[in-house]
C-alpha cells in the first residue's frame, strides 16, 4: 500500500480503521495480531461485522506504517478521495494553513489545496466524514463545503463596495496627481478622515476578518499584512490630525485608502482572470445535453439524461448533440467531434460505428444503441482527467510551498527591522512607520501561490480542447524534458488495419492448404493480423475449421491443433525456435520484409516437443498496413524540436528498418517481445535519456509505465490509457509533438510567473525598506503582481497545435458553420492518400 504522506498520531489517539480483505474470524485475529505488532500501537480490536479495527496509537505512529503492515499481511485500508470547495483563501500562506489543518485530522492521509481552483483534494480513511473535514477547515478560519454542493464558478459580479471605495479614494489621491503638474491642492484633514474611514472599516473589513482568523490560528497571510499596514497608516494620520498646532500636518489617509482599493481591485481582476483558466472544463461540461430522445415501447419519448440506461435506443436528429456513448444502429451522417477529440473535420458514421457523447450530428438522422451513460462516457472521463490534472501540484510547487510557509513572518520581521532602522538612523518615527507600511503592503504571497496552478489549469485546459489529455502535473513536468520518443508501430504510426499482401506456399504444399490452416488457428482471435487473415479467407471463399487448444505465444505467434496435428503460425523468431528453415521461401521473405511487410510463417510440427520439437515449413503470409498520413511529419517535427525518435517493435528487423527508413527514424529496436519493451525503455533511461513511450495496445502498458512519460492513443486499449500520463484523443502521431510543445510552454509559463512573483518581492521589499516606494505605489505594485501572474498564465490559451495548419483550421470553421446550419458538407473527400507499410508483431 502506497500512502504519500505519513500522518503521525497524537499521544493516545484512537482511530477507527476500515479494513478490507477480511472474510472470516481467522482474518480478524490475523489483522489484530498484525496491528499489535506495529511499533507504537498500544491496542487493536477488530470487529469483523463492521470490518473496522479500533486502534490506539502512540505519538509518531503514522497511517503509512499501519497501511504497509496490513498490505504485507494481505489486507488493506479502505481509503476515499474527497474534493472540498474552500472559500476566503487569498494567498499561498492560506493554502499551507488549510493543508496543515486537514493533515492534523486523524485519519487523513494526504491533503492538497489548489489556490487557483479554490479546492482541496483530501485522501482519508473511509471513516472520516466530509463534515469532519469541513469542520477542520472552518476551525482554521475559512469556509468550506463538499464540492458536490458547490456552485459552478460564476462570472465575478461588479463589486459595489469596490466601486464605492474607488469613488471615495479618488479625491484623496487626486492631489498627488495634480502635484505632478505643479498644482498643489489638499483637502482639509476632517474631509480626508471622512472619506478614508468608510474605505478603511467597510471596504477593508474583509482584511480585518481574514487577518484576525489567521492570528487566531497562529499563522499569517496577505490579509494580515494589508490590515496591519493600512491600520498603521490610518492610525498615524488620525494621531497627527488630532495633535494641536498651527497648520495641517502631512497625513497618510490617501495611502491607507488607496492600498485597500487597489488590493480589492487586484483581487476582483484576479478572480475574473482565474475564471478564464477554467474555461476548458466549462466548455466540456456544456457539451452534455440535458435530455435525450429514446425509443420506448415503439414510441419516441424525451427523457432526462439521468433516466437513459445502457441498451436504450437513442434517436438523434440533424443538428443535435449526442447525449450518450454508443454504436450506430440505423442511418448515416457526419459527426463533429472537434470539442471532444480535437479532430478538426467531421467524421463519417454509419451502422456499427462508435459515437461519443458531446459530438454534434450533421445532416443525417441516427439511431444509437446506448453503451455508456453519465460518469462512464468518454466525455465524463475526459472531464475527470482534466479536473484531476488541474487540481494536482507540480513538483516545482514544493519550493513555493516552502517559501510561503515562512513568507509572512519574514515580511513582518522585515517591516520591524525597517521601523527600527529608520528610527536608529534618526529619521523620526513618522517616516520610519511610513516605510514599514510600504514593506507590509508591497509583499505579495498571492502571486507566488497563483503562478503554478493557473499555468497548469490554462495549459491542461487548452491541451484538452485540442485532443491532448494530460493526466497529472507530474506528466506535464516530465514531458518538457523528453529528448527521445519511442514509438510502437502498429496502430501508432500505422492505421492498424493490415491486409494480406502475399500468401506463398512452400514447395509441396498448396495455397488453399496454407490459407485454411492459418485461418483455422486465427478463428476467434481479435488481433489485427487475425482479422485481416480471416477477411482474406472469406473473400477467397474458404470456410476453415476451428483449431483446438490454441495457445498464444507472446511476441512470437500462436500454436494449436488442426485435424489432430500441432500447427504453428508466427514470426521469424518462432520459425527459428521451432527448428524449421525458410528454405526456398527465404529470398521471397527477405524481399517482402525489405518492402516493410510483416511476414508470418506457418509450420507443422513433425516431432513432438519432447523430441526437440522439429517443424516443417508449410508457407508464409505477408501482411501490409498503411502509414498514418502525418507519421513522417510527426517524426520530422520532433527532430526540429531536438527530440529523436526510436521505433520499438516485435516485427523482424528488416521490416522495422524499412518503415523506419521511410519515416526518417534513425534508431530501431526490432524483434522485441512484449516484456522486452519495458526493459528496452528502462535501458534507454539508464543511458541518461528522458524517454516518452507512445503506444496503444495492451502489451504496450508495461513500457508506458516504465517510460518517463507514457503517451497512449485513445484509439487503443483502456489499459494503455490508464497507464499513460498523457492520452491523445485521436490517433494522430503529430499530437505527440504537440503534447511535448504544450508541456514545454506550460513549464516556461510557470517559470516566468514564478520569476515575476519572486522578483516583485525580492526587488520591492528592499526598495520599500529604503524609503524609495510610497505606500500607494507599493499597494499598486502588490495588486498588479497577482493580476500579471494570472495574465501570464492566460497567454497559454492562445496555443494551437502546429499540426492544425491554417487551411485545416479554415476548413474546420467551415465545417462547424455547415453543421450549425444542418447542411451536408462531407469533409472526408480531402483525406490524404495513405501508403502501405508493415504492421508490427505485437
Amino acid at each position: 500500500m502506497n500512502i504519500a504522506t505519513p500522518t503521525p498520531a497524537r499521544p493516545g489517539t484512537e482511530l477507527q480503521l476500515p479494513v478490507t480483505g477480511m472474510s472470516c474470524a481467522s482474518c480478524a485475529t490475523r489483522v489484530e495480531k498484525t496491528l499489535r505488532g506495529v511499533p507504537g500501537v498500544r491496542q487493536a480490536v477488530v470487529n469483523l461485522a463492521s470490518e473496522r479495527a479500533a486502534v490506539e496509537l502512540d505519538a509518531g505512529t503514522g497511517l503509512d506504517t499501519l497501511g504497509r503492515a496490513l498490505d504485507k499481511a494481505g489486507y488493506g485500508l479502505a481509503l476515499r478521495e474527497t474534493t472540498l470547495e474552500v472559500q476566503d483563501m487569498t494567498c499561498a500562506s492560506c493554502v499551507g494553513r488549510v493543508e496543515r489543518a486537514l493533515r492534523k485530522l486523524p485519519g487523513v492521509v494526504e491533503a492538497s489545496v489548489n489556490l487557483a481552483t479554490e479546492r482541496a483534494t483530501v485522501k482519508a480513511l473511509a471513516t472520516v466524514s466530509d463534515a469532519a473535514l469541513v469542520a477542520a477547515i472552518v476551525k482554521a478560519g475559512y469556509r468550506a463545503r463538499a464540492a458536490e454542493e458547490a456552485r459552478p464558478p460564476q462570472r465575478p459580479a461588479l463589486d459595489w463596495i469596490l466601486l464605492a471605495s474607488a469613488l471615495l479614494t479618488l479625491p484623496l489621491v487626486a492631489p498627488m496627481a495634480l502635484a505632478l503638474f505643479g498644482r498643489h491642492a489638499m483637502l482639509p484633514g476632517a474631509w480626508q478622515l471622512a472619506l478614508a474611514a468608510p474605505v478603511q472599516f467597510i471596504a477593508g473589513a474583509r482584511f480585518y476578518r481574514a487577518g484576525w482568523k489567521a492570528l487566531r490560528a497562529g499563522s499569517g497571510n496577505m490579509d494580515l499584512l494589508v490590515a496591519l499596514g493600512t491600520s498603521a497608516a490610518f492610525g498615524l494620520s488620525l494621531w497627527l490630525l488630532l495633535q494641536p498646532g498651527p497648520g495641517m500636518p502631512h497625513l497618510y489617509f490617501e495611502a491607507s485608502a488607496a492600498v485597500i482599493t487597489l488590493v480589492r481591485l487586484g483581487k476582483w481582476l484576479e478572480s475574473r482572470a482565474k475564471r478564464q483558466t477554467t474555461e476548458a472544463i466549462r466548455a466540456l461540461e456544456a457539451l452534455r445535453p440535458a435530455r435525450a430522445r429514446v425509443r420506448r415501447d415503439g414510441a419516441e419519448v424525451e427523457l432526462a439524461l439521468e433516466q437513459v440506461v445502457v441498451g436504450d435506443i437513442v434517436v438523434l436528429r440533424p443538428g443535435e448533440r449526442v447525449p450518450v456513448d454508443g454504436s450506430v444502429l440505423e442511418g448515416e451522417s457526419h459527426l463533429d467531434e472537434s470539442l471532444v477529440t480535437g479532430e478538426s473535420l467531421p467524421v463519417p458514421k454509419g451502422p456499427g460505428e462508435r459515437v461519443t457523447a458531446g459530438s454534434i450530428n450533421a445532416e443525417g438522422a441516427l439511431a444509437i444503441r446506448t453503451l455508456a451513460v453519465g460518469a462512464e462516457t468518454t466525455l465524463s472521463r475526459i472531464i475527470r482527467l482534466v479536473e484531476s490534472a488541474q487540481a494536482a501540484k507540480a513538483p516545482i510547487q514544493r519550493l513555493v510551498d516552502r517559501v510561503s510557509a515562512v513568507f509572512v513572518p519574514v515580511v513582518l520581521g522585515a517591516a520591524l527591522l525597517t521601523l527600527a532602522g529608520w528610527m536608529l538612523a534618526g529619521a523620526g518615527w513618522e517616516p520610519a512607520l511610513v516605510n514599514a507600511v510600504a514593506v507590509l503592503v508591497i509583499a505579495c504571497p498571492c502571486a507566488l501561490g497563483l503562478a503554478t496552478p493557473t499555468a497548469i489549469m490554462a495549459g491542461t485546459g487548452v491541451a484538452a480542447r485540442h485532443g491532448v489529455l494530460i493526466k497529472d502535473a507530474l506528466a506535464l513536468e516530465q514531458a518538457h524534458r523528453v529528448n527521445l520518443v519511442a514509438f510502437d508501430k502498429t496502430g501508432t504510426l500505422t492505421l492498424g488495419r493490415p491486409t494480406v499482401a502475399a500468401l506463398l506456399p512452400a514447395p509441396g504444399h498448396g495455397r488453399d492448404e496454407v490459407l485454411d490452416l492459418a485461418a483455422a488457428l486465427q478463428r476467434g482471435s481479435e488481433h489485427p493480423l487475425a482479422r485481416a487473415l480471416l477477411e482474406f479467407a472469406r473473400a477467397e471463399g474458404r470456410q476453415p475449421a476451428a483449431a483446438e487448444g490454441v495457445q498464444a505465444l507472446p511476441g512470437r505467434g500462436l500454436r494449436g491443433r488442426v485435424d489432430g496435428v500441432e500447427t504453428l503460425l508466427g514470426s521469424s523468431r518462432l520459425l527459428r525456435e521451432s527448428g524449421a528453415e525458410a528454405g526456398a521461401l527465404a529470398a521471397a521473405a527477405a524481399g517482402l520484409e525489405a518492402e516493410g511487410r510483416t511476414v508470418s510463417w506457418l509450420m507443422r510440427q513433425i516431432e513432438g516437443r519432447e523430441c526437440g520439437g522439429r517443424s516443417e515449413l508449410l508457407g508464409l503470409i505477408a501482411f501490409g498496413d498503411q502509414l498514418k498520413p502525418s507519421a513522417r511529419a510527426a517524426v520530422e517535427r520532433l527532430r526540429a524540436m531536438g527530440v529523436e525518435s526510436l521505433l520499438l517493435s516485435g516485427d523482424s528487423r528488416a521490416a522495422v528498418q524499412a518503415v523506419a527508413t521511410e519515416l526518417g527514424i534513425r534508431e530501431v529496436r526490432a524483434e522485441v517481445l512484449p516484456d522486452g519493451k519495458a526493459e528496452a525503455v528502462a535501458e534507454l533511461r539508464a543511458g541518461g535519456r528522458v524517454v516518452a513511450m507512445v503506444g496503444d495496445g495492451l502489451n504496450d502498458a508495461p513500457a508506458l509505465a516504465a517510460a518517463d512519460v507514457g503517451i497512449a492513443m485513445a484509439t487503443g486499449t483502456d489499459v494503455a490509457m490508464e497507464t499513460a500520463g498523457i492520452t491523445l484523443m485521436h490517433g494522430d502521431p503529430a499530437l505527440v509533438a504537440d503534447a511535448l510543445d504544450i508541456a514545454r510552454r506550460t513549464r516556461a509559463t510557470i517559470r516566468r510567473g514564478l520569476f515575476w512573483a519572486f522578483a516583485y518581492n525580492v526587488v520591492g521589499i528592499p526598495l520599500a525598506a529604503f524609503g524609495l516606494l510610497n505606500p500607494v505605489i507599493a499597494g499598486a505594485a502588490m495588486a498588479a503582481s497577482s493580476v500579471s501572474v494570472v495574465g501570464n498564465a492566460l497567454l497559454l490559451r492562445r496555443w494551437r497545435p502546429a499540426a492544425q495548419a491554417p487551411e485545416s483550421r479554415r476548413q474546420s470553421a467551415r465545417s462547424r458553420r455547415a453543421l450549425s446550419s444542418n447542411t451536408n458538407e462531407p469533409a472526408s473527400a480531402n483525406a490524404p492518400e495513405t501508403r502501405p507499410v508493415s504492421t508490427a508483431s505485437k
